[in-house]
């Protein structure tokens, strides 16, 4: 049995952030349309680390797609110079069950995670979107930076983090990398009311058990990402904003509904309630739910990610890397 190894440069020699998207708008559809078979996530508390260990199968037979990935989310890693959220996957082939490539999870959470806000902001956002507002300055944040650019033509993006000088610093790296290809401006907002005035998208990717910004203050027309909740817990995006929205989308009802306080906790204060969730993402591509339909309408889109996701990537990275001979070999 030969197990093809994929590190993150071969990932990111055989695969685009645009690729990203589109696997990620055609595994949302398929998950949406009932073609996949994704169990809810196993995911267990490591207390003494303040940490958690999450696997994460799926199945999805259109998309030729079975696998496995095996992530960790350790926000304290960052002090000791790790990264916070560690991962492997591990694709199966679907006709034989046998283990067919072992890749970075790490990264393919990474850029699957941006693609899934840059797919949702380019069903969503207004198409005239200029500026960006973005929540964290993590391990995620730089491919959920690069997806936004790649579907808006944004001309401002102000960063926000718990330390300014982190925002600052990640502020300059983007700038940087996307300064010049993308033609944009990107700097480290002072306040939370500083980055969202008049943001046209925001993307918040924090592990925040508390809001970081203030709905009231969002601009109508704003298209909102929420990505970094995981558990009932954590709470970044505020009830004004979830009951507020003219439109509220998910990934997948089941993932966010059992997973996300972002809607967990209006829920159980009886402010929202699950039959006002307008649909998934993927039935919006599927044209069985209603995308925006004005230029003012505030819309949000929660994600807690879905197995479906990396399955489908992982299979569209390793048919790639087959084509380009990219990657090691291991045999068994």
């Amino acid at each position: 049995m030969k197990i093809v190894v994929l590190n993150q440069d071969d990932i990111k020699n055989v695969f685009s952030m645009e690729d990203a998207i589109q696997a990620d708008k055609d595994a949302l559809k398929l998950y949406s349309l009932g073609k996949s078979a994704v169990p809810l996530r196993v995911n267990l508390d490591v207390p003494e680390h303040e940490g958690h260990s999450l696997y994460m199968p799926g199945y999805s037979a259109d998309a030729n797609a079975l696998g496995v990935k095996i992530v960790s989310v350790y926000p304290k890693n960052i002090e000791k110079g790790l990264n916070s959220v560690p991962a492997t996957m591990v694709l199966l082939n679907s006709e034989t069950g046998e283990v067919c490539s072992l890749m970075d999870g790490t990264y393919l959470t990474r850029v699957r995670t941006g693609a899934v806000s840059g797919a949702a902001a380019d069903v969503l956002a207004r198409k005239d979107s200029k500026v960006f507002a973005m929540f964290g300055t993590g391990g995620q944040a730089e491919t959920q930076l690069e997806a936004i650019l790649t579907v808006r033509p944004i001309k401002i993006v102000k960063v926000f983090g718990i330390s300014i000088e982190r925002a600052e610093r990640f502020a300059e790296r983007m700038t940087a990398k996307f300064g010049e290809k993308f033609g944009v401006e990107i700097f480290a907002a002072k306040s939370s009311d500083e980055a969202i005035a008049d943001a046209d998208i925001i993307t918040s990717v924090t592990t925040s058990k508390k809001p970081v910004f203030d709905g009231r203050l969002v601009k109508k027309g704003c298209h909102i990402n929420g990505v970094g909740s995981y558990t009932p817990e954590m709470h970044e995006i505020d009830e004004y904003t979830i009951t507020h929205a003219d439109k509220v989308y998910v990934d997948t009802r089941n993932g966010v509904l059992n997973e996300s306080g972002d809607l967990i906790i209006p829920i159980k204060n009886g402010t929202f309630s699950a039959d006002r969730i307008t649909g998934e993402l993927g039935e919006v591509i599927a044209g069985k739910a209603p995308a925006r339909i004005s230029d003012d309408e505030i819309t949000v889109f929660k994600t807690t990610g879905s197995a479906v996701l990396d399955i489908v990537n992982a299979q569209r990275i390793y048919e790639n890397a087959l084509k380009k001979g990219m990657g090691s070999i291991i045999e068994f």
